[in-house]
């Protein structure tokens, strides 16, 4: 009677990991299919270093305007 115990117990404990493997498996895999960020903070970062490299004079406003154009 004790050895058909202990096979239960183990048989439990099996199921209980197999569960918990599976279910790690499918929380990390959701994680990772996470689409990319394409936040409006990046282009409003990007339409700020253009307008920084405008005002210090690195580019003319011909190029600022066609890049400010191409950012929108």
């Amino acid at each position: 009677m004790t050895a058909f115990f202990a096979t239960i117990v183990i048989l439990v404990m099996v199921a209980l990991g197999t569960y918990l493997v599976i279910t790690v498996s499918a929380v990390a895999e959701a994680k990772k299919v996470a689409p990319p960020d394409r936040s409006p903070l990046r282009v409003d970062r990007a339409q700020e270093e253009l307008r920084l490299r405008y005002a210090r004079g690195e580019i003319g406003r011909e190029e600022y305007l066609q890049r400010k154009i191409d950012l929108e």
